[in-house]
């Protein structure tokens, strides 16, 4: 029997290390092996000391359509709902295991979104430090038109960045937004042409790892804490973390 292709592909180069979506055939839609071998992927750069950037990344054409299902091309909207609502609860656990262990790296991490973001795949690239998108990029978000509840990792991430009357607007009216609107609203770092993405990326990347990691990574840590609760921590939390390289 052949064995098949990993869903999740990392790859290290000196200090940067990019974790690539494999699935283009499904759209890099998220199903329970993908997202297994994604936290996989996320543990092992815990004890990691050479790695400093994570570049999130995807195999063309699409970021990520989402939570994998069997809905089929064409298929009615009460079809869709069914075949959302029988989804098994293990893959929200999955997703949101993953989505919080990528929030908490102490490495600085960057989405590099060449595709359409949908649903969960929105939600994994909003755990990142930071966004970079194509300009043809698309991203929206349909759980509620699907009859489902978003998670409750990405709407808290959602509130935290543009505050609840848009995170309203985005996820209950689940409209398709552009990657330059996005910009505007705080969602992206920056927009860039498909042919200009690389480049723009590895510049954020190169401009991260020239800094020095350990006060880039406290103030990292210091910075997530505070939006989670409004008050910074205390200096034990951060002194533990990796030097890596300074």
């Amino acid at each position: 029997m052949e064995e098949r292709k990993p869903f999740v592909v990392i790859r290290r180069q000196a200090a940067v290390a990019t974790v690539t979506l494999s699935r283009p055939e499904k759209r890099n839609a998220l199903g329970e092996e993908m997202l297994a071998e994604f936290n996989d992927a996320l543990a092992s750069f815990g004890d990691d000391t050479e790695t400093r950037v994570i570049v999130l990344s995807a195999e063309p054409p699409v970021f990520s359509a989402g939570a994998e299902t069997n809905v089929k091309a064409g298929s009615s909207d009460a079809d869709r709902r069914q075949a959302f609502a029988g989804r098994k609860s293990q893959f929200r656990r999955l997703f949101e295991r993953a989505t919080t262990a990528l929030e908490s790296l102490e490495q600085v991490t960057v989405a590099k979104i060449g595709g359409h973001a949908v649903g969960a795949g929105w939600g994994l690239t909003l755990a990142c430090d930071f966004r970079v998108a194509s300009d043809a990029a698309q991203f929206w978000i349909p759980e509620v038109e699907l009859g489902v509840l978003l998670g409750v990792g990405t709407t808290t991430r959602l509130v935290r960045l543009v505050g609840p009357a848009k995170a309203k607007e985005i996820i209950l009216l689940a409209r398709r937004h552009s990657a330059a609107s996005l910009v505007e609203q705080g969602l992206l770092t920056e927009v860039a042409s498909p042919e200009d993405l690389d480049a723009r990326t590895d510049a954020l990347v190169e401009a991260l790892v020239d800094k020095p990691f350990l006060p880039l990574a406290q103030m990292k840590s210091r910075i997530d804490h505070i939006a989670r609760v409004g008050t910074p921590e205390s200096a034990s939390v951060i002194e533990t973390i990796l030097s890596r390289g300074d």
